[in-house]
């Protein structure tokens, strides 16, 4: 039997609070998608003045980076042409994305319990807010983080 430790509403709340934060103070409206373990949503916010178009891409970021355990900036390295994730980008329905602003999140035993993501600015603006966002909430639930055990 198994025991799945996953993020629940009250830990993506404190994700969205974290990254409307840091969205406000490089003033970029955003749309903030917080997935479980498994890459299911669990909350979504999109701010006012956050471009439709977004989100799809923050929910794709929050599903990526949560169920393939990994930042999806590093997709964006491994997924070029002749590159050894090259295509992978099409797989999972067209779900999986390789666009900076997804940040997996891991619980001190090791186990990846969610992910969020982010869309609204330039990939790398977007992965900015992702990672402030869990440092917020790392700073209240110091047994999280965004790496991964050696």
């Amino acid at each position: 039997m198994q025991t799945i430790r996953r993020l629940g509403l009250e830990e993506a709340e404190i994700l969205v609070e974290g990254a409307r934060r840091r969205a406000t103070e490089i003033g970029i409206a955003m749309c903030i998608a917080v997935a479980d373990e498994s890459g299911n949503l669990v909350t979504f916010v999109r701010e006012d003045g956050a471009k439709p178009t977004s989100i799809s891409i923050a929910i794709d970021k929050a599903f990526t980076s949560a169920g393939a355990r990994n930042h999806t900036t590093f997709y964006a390295e491994v997924s070029r042409p002749g590159a050894p994730a090259w295509g992978i980008d099409g797989t999972n329905g067209g779900h999986f994305t390789a666009i900076g602003g997804g940040v997996h999140i891991v619980e001190d035993g090791g186990a990846v319990v969610g992910g969020i993501g982010i869309s609204g600015g330039n990939s790398a603006q977007d992965h900015d807010v992702a990672v402030a966002a869990v440092d917020f909430l790392t700073a209240r639930i110091p047994a999280l983080t965004t790496k991964s055990p050696s």
